[in-house]
């Protein structure tokens, strides 16, 4: 490959990324309760200056481990409490994993264009970008399952001593911080993924050889960590243990409970736009085991976690993310072999399928825009005719740029990329004031800032919008009202017993609370209800579709 050609790659990535990555971050309010909870997590993390247990409204939250925060943490430092540094340690986990993509690509087929090809399918997958520059833990699990499957890789692979020996251990440290960012379940997924490799090579006697060398590497890695939670939060273990593992996954009263086959449409609307490729990569790494092991390889990544998390009771579409890296390297490898043998139906279904997919999805939002004088409840109002137009346009861009991918498919397959980019820039812009209002507290609670501000207590029976209070306010001592929520096992210890307020005892709570402040109630509201006239009367009340505030001045 020639430099000029390497500089043309580099540069499409490079641009690609900060169009998809980093310009939006900004533009976009912050999500209920995913992104409010872990930015005051790590706001108060730097508050306290405690880098070891996990506070969430000044309470324990041992949910996950403490790794995944650090990141969040390091980002805050640099870039400030703003929208922006709360997204972005999933955005530089996701850069990241795509620079091992890059890697493990070049590594396995010694080809520059088709690593490059790899990072920019890994890139462009709508799941990928969707999680990708959202707040939450899986772009980090997924780092360092990517970096461990990447080792493992080495590890079947190199025959020297010492290589051996560094891949076994880059392994455990792989696996260490994926346990000190996910939990147990990072130890389970790099063995699961390469059990049929093992298996089909015979590799036992290399892997019980020298997998406990990896074993001691994750263990002194995380038992520093380990050892000093245990010293600050005796219960952490047994809580994260059997809450947050075996009845979150396994138990009849799971979270997130849905049936085996649900991760088969998040698959497929995960590899848009690069969905036409899915079943020859997936064919590949089959048929082509014996003659390329490395496609093998990819594919026991790809399958088996898919399977694992299939088989788990409680899912989520985010969890499947860590079987994109390899799904990436395959379809890259396939793409490779359509355009060199001249079969470019895959390419042309591709193409076709954008198509198909923008023009559905510009039609659905016209329905909904409430333009057309259909029988369907408008989600945009009148006002938001704007809005609705946006989301078209992001959608009609889908289809253009499958269109162009079509007019010359074996030059212009690349256009496929491109599908995403507006819809990726201007989807902030395109999200209805309703959802806004119920999805994202930032909105309503910076317009009732004055009176929030000045309220000795705040108030919320909402977990959501009470962490996206904490934020805003940047204070920890918002207390619970009527819901405990997911905060329910930090509430039950004896020490945050003032965190919490029944709605049965408000009404005695409020009147001696007024004599110490203001106090004010953020409710969210039940659809299509009013507030309950159980309350005691405010003398000042705001509502704005599904979210009202209660101001009680202080008694004189």
């Amino acid at each position: 490959m020639s430099k000029s050609m390497k500089g043309v790659w580099s540069t499409i990535i490079l641009v690609f990324f900060a169009l998809v990555y980093l310009v939006p971050l900004n533009s976009r309010l912050l999500w209920q309760p995913d992104e409010t909870r872990y930015a005051e997590i790590s706001r108060e993390m730097l508050q306290r200056g405690d880098w070891v247990v996990p506070h969430l409204l000044g309470l324990r939250y041992f949910e996950k481990p403490v790794a995944g925060y650090w990141f969040n943490n390091i980002s805050q430092m640099i870039f400030g409490d703003s929208n922006f540094a709360v997204r972005f340690g999933s955005v530089f986990s996701t850069m990241l994993s795509a620079l091992l993509v890059f890697w493990l690509a070049n590594l396995m087929w010694r080809n520059r264009q088709t690593a490059y090809i790899a990072t920019l399918i890994y890139l462009s997958f709508t799941l990928v970008f969707s999680i990708g520059t959202y707040s939450v833990m899986d772009p980090m699990i997924t780092l360092w399952m990517t970096a461990a499957m990447v080792a493992s890789y080495f590890c079947l692979r190199v025959s020297g001593t010492r290589q051996k020996a560094l891949s076994w251990i880059a392994l455990g440290l792989a696996c260490g911080m994926g346990f000190m960012t996910k939990g147990f379940l990072a130890l389970a997924l790099p063995v699961i993924a390469v059990l049929p490799i093992v298996w089909r090579e015979k590799r036992f006697k290399t892997l019980f050889g020298w997998g406990p060398l990896a074993i001691v590497a994750a263990v002194v890695l995380s038992l520093p960590w380990v050892l000093a939670i245990a010293r600050e939060a005796p219960d952490f273990w047994r809580y994260f243990f059997w809450v947050e593992h075996i009845q979150r996954f396994a138990e009849s009263n799971a979270q997130h409970k849905a049936p085996f086959w649900y991760y088969l449409p998040v698959l497929l609307l995960g590899a848009l736009p690069w969905l036409g490729l899915l079943p020859g990569a997936l064919r590949d790494g089959w048929t082509k085991r014996v003659l390329r092991p490395e496609l093998f390889f990819l594919l026991s990544w790809t399958i088996m976690p898919l399977i694992f998390f299939s088989v788990a009771k409680g899912k989520l579409p985010t969890y499947i993310l860590p079987c994109f890296a390899p799904l990436a390297l395959l379809m890259a490898d396939h793409l490779d072999q359509l355009i060199q043998s001249g079969k470019l139906r895959a390419l042309k279904a591709n193409g076709t399928i954008n198509i198909v997919f923008g023009v559905l999805m510009a039609v659905a939002v016209l329905v909904i825009s409430g333009i057309l004088p259909l029988h369907v409840k408008a989600v945009f109002t009148r006002a938001e005719l704007p809005r609705a137009l946006i989301g078209i346009l992001c959608f009609a861009v889908w289809a253009l740029a499958g269109a162009m991918s079509l007019t010359d498919v074996k030059k212009r397959w690349y256009w496929a990329a491109a599908c995403p980019l507006v819809l990726a820039l201007l989807v902030g812009q395109a999200i209805p004031q309703k959802v806004m209002d119920s999805k994202q507290p930032q909105g309503f609670i910076g317009q009732n800032a004055a009176l929030l501000q000045d309220s000795r207590y705040v108030l919320s029976d909402n977990v959501g919008i009470a962490t996206g209070l904490a934020w805003v306010l940047k204070r920890d001592d918002i207390i619970m009202f009527g819901e405990k929520g997911e905060l329910e096992y930090g509430l039950s210890y004896p020490d945050a017993a003032s965190k919490f307020v029944d709605s049965a005892d408000f009404p005695d709570w409020l009147q001696k609370a007024r004599q110490e402040g203001n106090v004010s109630v953020i409710l969210r509201l039940d659809r299509n209800a009013g507030i309950s006239g159980k309350l005691p009367p405010a003398d000042q009340t705001v509502q704005i579709e599904r979210q009202a505030l209660l101001f009680y001045k202080k008694l004189p």
